[in-house]
């Protein structure tokens, strides 16, 4: 089972249908028992930091989404979700500290805010592939890691549109939004939810008579 957490910010029906669209038995939830014995956790949202850092304390989902993702299980986050896995934002509020670095307007040069629309999505680690995805976003993540840079897309300047840690990704694009791309998008992190489900059950095999 895959837990969406409902942050009340943002379409999450959308966010279910399309995980639901690729195979997932999904559940949106403020409920941080059932974040807890989920296989697979999804952080969506749209909007203010602030706001979603501070629903998170609220309900006390902030520590299943962290104790989850320390864990081991495969976490997702999309758009805002992707910048609460930060330690703070200029926006003001404090993430889950998952990844150390802090979330910054976009400098774009000049162009509009939000970067609203499609625009390209060019891989750094070889985690995701390359494609057009569907954005909507006024800032985004600054890690102090270069190593968790999974993905970049330029709009005025270059920005990270996407963050790997392990099980941990975050994409700033919407692939529920995304067509074909945000598919793939979604359908490779439930393989990657039903990988590390499988491998973590205990196992049912008979020991070998012959050496007992």
């Amino acid at each position: 089972m895959i837990a969406v957490v409902d942050l009340a910010l943002g379409n999450l029906n959308s966010v279910r249908w399309a995980l639901e669209r690729v195979g997932a038995d999904v559940v949106v939830t403020r409920s941080p028992d059932i974040v807890a014995a989920a296989d697979g956790v999804v952080l969506p949202g749209v909007g203010n930091f602030a706001a979603g850092a501070e629903r998170l304390r609220a309900t006390g989902l902030d520590r299943a989404v962290r104790r989850r993702a320390e864990d081991g299980v495969p976490l997702l986050g999309i758009c805002l979700g992707m910048q609460l896995f930060f330690e703070g934002s200029e926006e003001g509020g404090e993430g889950l500290g998952l990844l150390p670095g802090r979330v910054a307007l976009l400098d774009t040069g000049g162009r509009p805010l939000p970067h609203m629309g499609w625009n390209t999505i060019e891989p750094r680690d070889g985690s995701l592939p390359r494609g057009e995805a569907y954005f909507c976003h006024s800032y985004a993540a600054v890690p102090d890691d270069p190593r968790v840079v999974a993905a970049e897309t330029e709009y005025g300047g270059r920005f990270v549109s996407a963050v790997r840690s392990g099980r941990w990704l975050g994409v700033q694009f919407h692939p529920e939004k995304s067509g074909v791309y945000g598919r793939r998008i979604l359908a490779a992190f439930l393989e990657e939810v039903e990988a590390c489900s499988k491998s973590s059950r205990p196992s049912t095999s008979r020991p070998d008579a012959s050496s007992a």
